[in-house]
């Protein structure tokens, strides 16, 4: 292949996937992560792609949302595992808040029917507590977001406003030690700006190919957030990092 051709390989996979790593370029472009990361200096030199903590990110104009049924399957294992590590977590009596993603939804299906209240944006959040007869289920309303089966927008915003609660469950696109927790989609972005506001205890469930992504719009700092669950993969030195700011890590 040649370095024109690499180059542009890079492009359009950065392009398609909103991020990717150094390691994931390296073995789909058969060359050293070294080679990649001169690659992405002179990529990012060319304004063709920005630089993130060990690998790149999409300069394009904001990423549309993975559709949900995608969502479900990719890095499915690790998201279950985190799933019941989260749940593990929760007492009976507590308000808790589950956002819209795929691992929120493993949350609930995985949750005992123990007393509950949880607040959602989440449709698939809802219906798969539906069945639960001891758990009170308080969806926001709002715009429906058809790829990722949600509610979003000013009323799902302003229905926030009203509640307070004991623990706020939630994913993203990135985690970036330095740049924060980010979302691929502004409006999915604003919603999770107010759920992490209006929480008692954040917990960030993110698996660990999320960690060094910085996407498209900010949702918090790392200040904001008191603990992370994730997976065995994330380095040593990422853990270190979390706990030096005094998160608390679960890793499963």
């Amino acid at each position: 292949m040649l370095v024109a051709e690499r180059y542009d390989k890079i492009v359009q996979l950065v392009n398609e996937r909103g991020s990717i790593r150094v390691t994931e370029l390296s073995e789909l472009c058969q060359v050293t992560e070294e080679t990649i990361r001169r690659d992405l200096d002179r990529l990012e030199q060319a304004g063709r792609l920005r630089r993130s903590h060990g690998g790149a990110v999409s300069v394009k104009d904001q990423q549309p949302e993975i559709p949900y049924f995608e969502r479900e399957v990719t890095r499915a294992d690790e998201k279950k595992r985190i799933a019941e590590a989260a749940v593990r977590l929760i007492q009976p009596q507590d308000r808790i808040l589950l956002d819209a993603s795929s691992t929120a939804w493993y949350m609930a299906a995985s949750m005992p029917d123990i007393p509950l209240t949880v607040l959602t944006n989440s449709i698939k959040v809802a219906m798969e507590l539906s069945g639960k007869e001891r758990i009170e289920v308080i969806s926001t309303g709002g715009i429906l977001a058809a790829r990722s089966l949600s509610y979003v927008g000013p009323l799902a915003e302003r229905s926030l406003d009203a509640y307070h609660v004991d623990k706020a469950f939630f994913s993203c696109k990135g985690v970036h030690m330095e740049r924060g927790v980010s979302e691929s989609n502004e409006l999915q972005a604003r919603i999770k700006q107010k759920m992490v506001g209006m929480a008692e205890q954040v917990i960030l469930l993110a698996d660990s190919s999320k960690f060094g992504v910085q996407a498209f719009t900010h949702v918090a700092d790392m200040s904001e957030i008191d603990a992370v669950i994730t997976d065995t993969h994330l380095s040593g030195e990422l853990l270190a990092q979390l706990k030096e700011k005094q998160i608390t890590v679960t890793t499963v």
